[in-house]
């Protein structure tokens, strides 16, 4: 609404707020990174410095290795909804911040997911005690207005897709944004991996390192203000490299678009729907094609089977990446033909396993 849209604008001319979004490979050093900024920037700047992070703030189930885009349908929409669920617990501290309105759950939002935001920021002394009248609201603590606030969002973030959620978000409110992208060898994240008390399984990793999509700063506009560092060259101590680039995207909040960009907004939605349904049925003739040439070779029933069920996850990978935007990083090219050609290359190498036995 204008109204909000106005009141956002007011509020971020008193307290400057930024969006710094942390993304790399697990193990990278995100998470080091992040406390290290939590500690200096009170300290060498005198902000504000709030750390979400994803891995404490959304349930390990949540987290399962078929849940990263691999696996049975639905699970990937389990993860992601966990995500969406904090960002409007984020969304909604925004609002009562650049309101000084009192701070409540987001309808629809669990009561485990908002109890977890309300302990993370209760804990970072980003909420005032909670007045007896306030019933299950709380307030944003009345730090003084001129001092800035930084969100630093600790996650992976390896689709240009999750990052530009943020993007939006800081966009609807006028806020300042950025990416921190940290480079780090496979086999580096793998070995520091294996050294944690909860290590993750190396194919998720492996996976990830396969999907993980760098900014795109000469492509996406809404990218430019990202710094990309080798893992090796985040040492706080001695780099004020980070500062500088927080210091200077926090003087440049995104401005709001132009009012016909929501419209836009829907119509590359629809767009999308469009092309994932359209590449799910190419995918399913590629499927049944490939299951007549191996019953055509005399495939054993129980073969049938399995390779059915191989055939099915691996496009079930393929159009969860095309719903991410993986596929569509080339305007030029067409993404259904682009999966399409891709998925029939890797259904042709999977029918070979079981008929060239």
């Amino acid at each position: 609404a204008p109204a909000l849209a106005m009141e956002a604008r007011a509020a971020c001319g008193r307290r400057r707020v930024g969006l710094c979004v942390l993304c790399g490979l697990p193990a990278a050093g995100k998470s080091s990174l992040a406390r290290g900024l939590r500690l200096l920037l009170p300290r060498r700047r005198h902000w504000d410095c709030a750390l979400l992070a994803y891995d404490e703030l959304i349930p390990p189930e949540a987290f399962a290795p078929a849940a990263l885009g691999a696996g049975a349908p639905g699970l990937p929409s389990r993860w992601k909804s966990h995500r969406q669920e904090l960002l409007r617990c984020v969304e909604h501290f925004l609002q009562a911040l650049t309101s000084g309105g009192p701070l409540s759950a987001p309808a629809g939002c669990s009561e485990a997911a908002w109890e977890r935001f309300v302990a993370c920021c209760r804990g970072q002394g980003l909420l005032s005690s909670q007045a007896p009248e306030a019933g299950d609201c709380h307030y944003v603590a009345n730090a003084a207005a001129s001092r800035p606030l930084y969100f630093i969002l600790d996650d992976n973030f390896y689709y240009q897709s999750m990052r530009y959620e943020v993007y939006q978000l800081a966009r609807k409110y006028s806020l300042s944004f950025c990416q921190i992208f940290l480079e780090c060898p496979l086999e580096q994240c793998l070995q520091r991996n294996r050294l944690r008390s909860d290590p993750l399984p190396d194919e998720t990793i492996s996976q990830m390192a396969r999907k993980i999509e760098m900014p795109a700063l000469d492509n996406n506009a809404w990218e430019k203000n990202s710094l990309i560092l080798k893992s090796s060259e985040c040492a706080l101590e001695d780099n004020l490299q980070i500062i500088d680039f927080l210091a200077n995207v926090l003087e440049n909040p995104v401005k709001q678009n132009e009012q016909n960009t929501e419209q836009k907004e829907v119509d590359q939605a629809i767009c999308a729907a469009s092309t994932v349904h359209q590449a799910d049925k190419t995918c399913r003739r590629i499927i049944s094609q490939a299951m007549q040439d191996a019953k055509d070779k005399n495939a054993h029933p129980s073969e049938m089977k399995s390779l059915a069920e191989e055939l099915n996850k691996l496009k079930a990978e393929f159009l969860e990446d095309l719903r991410q935007g993986s596929h569509l990083k080339s305007p030029s090219s067409d993404p259904v033909t682009s999966v399409t050609s891709s998925f029939q290359y890797e259904a042709t190498t999977i029918v070979n396993k079981y008929i060239l036995r």
